[in-house]
């Protein structure tokens, strides 16, 4: 059985994938701000993902993008 935060980091890696129909998958430590998998317009919505995903509430006066770069780096930081 997938381990609840395994569950959680795949919940935002298929909201990614839906986003974005022609990729079949993302590595854990691809950027994805770099390779524009999220983007300025997509950033809001995907932080309200992570946030849904993780149950807890992200402030958003204090976002570190560091934090939403990899999918490692939001496992680490919300799950």
């Amino acid at each position: 059985m997938p381990s609840k935060t395994s569950s959680n980091v795949d919940a935002v890696r298929n909201w990614l994938l839906a986003k974005h129909p022609e990729r079949t998958s993302i590595a854990p430590d691809e950027d994805l701000i770099g390779s524009r998998l999220v983007d300025s317009l997509s950033f809001v919505e995907f932080v309200l993902t992570v946030e849904e995903a993780s149950g807890a509430e992200i402030d958003h006066e204090a976002i570190d993008l560091a934090d939403f770069r990899t999918l490692e780096a939001i496992e680490r930081k919300y799950f």
